[in-house]
């Protein structure tokens, strides 16, 4: 058997390849649901029910959908660059935590300047978050992957701290929350969304541009494919992880901003909800493509908004429907390989007895 890259898939290769993985995950998870004694058109049914069965279903899915998409885009410009950006989680609270602070602890903006000033200091947080590891990447050659990681649990300390201690609001008898934000904060709902729905299809239209016809992105391209290259035709790499990045946390900061004044209304130590780890799911599934990202958050928010609703629906335990979500990933991202590569089984040569004689 020998595993050989492919040297070109076609879209009619990948939709084929894409079809076989859900078939496959339909039936893996058929034997599992049958095991716990469910009937899985039931529980397949109910999933679709539970995302997409009434205008008030398919508003929460687009609640997950928003903060997917955006924190799938700045993992893909990072990942465009063959940064390893798993702090999303860490740049989703930073950016929340500075949105917050203008959001409570500021009052001399003018109101109507509140949510553009919390969006410009979430994405400035988001994207200074991320420079910390780059600046380090780019200087010294240390391991972003590491350093995003660990820069994750500074940030969740960092905002559980403020929840349960001086940002912790007197008037809550006790409980550990931080105030609500004022009105002015508040994202405007438009058709019962909050107006982050529009704000991500615009950032989907804004990031397409911008790695398609812009220098800039076209050098995070070329330097993730060639650093070698990159130098040899006189770009500045070090520029170039620091923008990449910058960008990257930022819109990992916007996700933060959105789920704090959009969602939560407030600033709480979950308010990431792991999306900065799911995003680095759905931007490879996307192929590091910006509208795919949106497609595929989509229906990632569906699988996640299904598995939800089967719980209280069908009374299937949260482990069980996890593990259920989890069966149907592991076929979609297994497909991955077979997109990437290609098995061939060749029989065994006959060994030859060297042209010993017989006596």
């Amino acid at each position: 058997m020998q595993i050989i890259n492919r040297p070109g898939t076609s879209i009619k290769q990948v939709i084929t390849i894409r079809v076989i993985a859900i078939m496959a995950a339909a039936v893996v998870s058929s034997f599992l649901i049958t095991l716990l004694g469910y009937n899985p058109l039931v529980v397949f049914s109910n999933m679709i029910k539970g995302a997409l069965g009434s205008n008030i279903r398919i508003k929460a899915t687009l609640l997950e959908m928003i903060p997917l998409t955006i924190a799938s885009l700045g993992i893909i410009i990072a990942f465009k660059m063959k940064l390893w950006n798993i702090g999303g989680e860490g740049q989703i609270l930073m950016g929340a935590f500075d949105a917050s602070f203008i959001a409570l602890k500021v009052d001399w903006i003018p109101s109507f300047l509140v949510l553009p000033v919390m969006f410009i200091v979430g994405f400035l947080a988001g994207g200074l978050w991320a420079f910390i590891p780059a600046f380090f990447k780019a200087r010294f050659g240390a391991n972003e992957t590491i350093m995003t990681l660990m820069l994750n649990y500074i940030a969740i300390q960092w905002i559980t701290y403020l929840q349960y201690g001086p940002w912790r609001d007197p008037k809550n008898m006790g409980f550990p929350k931080i105030p609500n934000f004022p009105k002015e904060a508040l994202l405007p709902q438009i058709f019962g969304i909050h107006a982050g729905l529009i704000i991500s299809l615009v950032l989907v239209v804004v990031i397409t541009w911008f790695m398609k016809k812009t220098k800039k992105g076209f050098e995070i391209a070329v330097v993730g494919e060639s650093v070698a290259t990159a130098k040899y035709a006189g770009m500045d790499v070090f520029s170039v992880i620091i923008t990449a990045m910058l960008i990257s946390g930022g819109l990992c900061g916007i996700t933060g901003v959105i789920q704090t004044s959009g969602v939560n209304k407030t600033l709480t130590f979950n308010v990431s909800s792991g999306y900065g780890n799911t995003a680095i799911i759905t931007a490879w599934l996307s192929g590091l493509s910006a509208p795919w990202a949106l497609l595929v958050s989509f229906l990632f928010a569906i699988l996640l908004q299904g598995g939800s609703y089967i719980q209280s629906a069908l009374q299937i335990p949260s482990s069980a429907a996890d593990v259920l979500q989890g069966m149907i990933l592991f076929c979609i991202l297994g497909s991955e390989f077979f997109v990437r590569y290609k098995v061939r089984f060749t029989a065994k040569k006959p060994v030859s007895n060297g042209g010993a004689k017989a006596c």
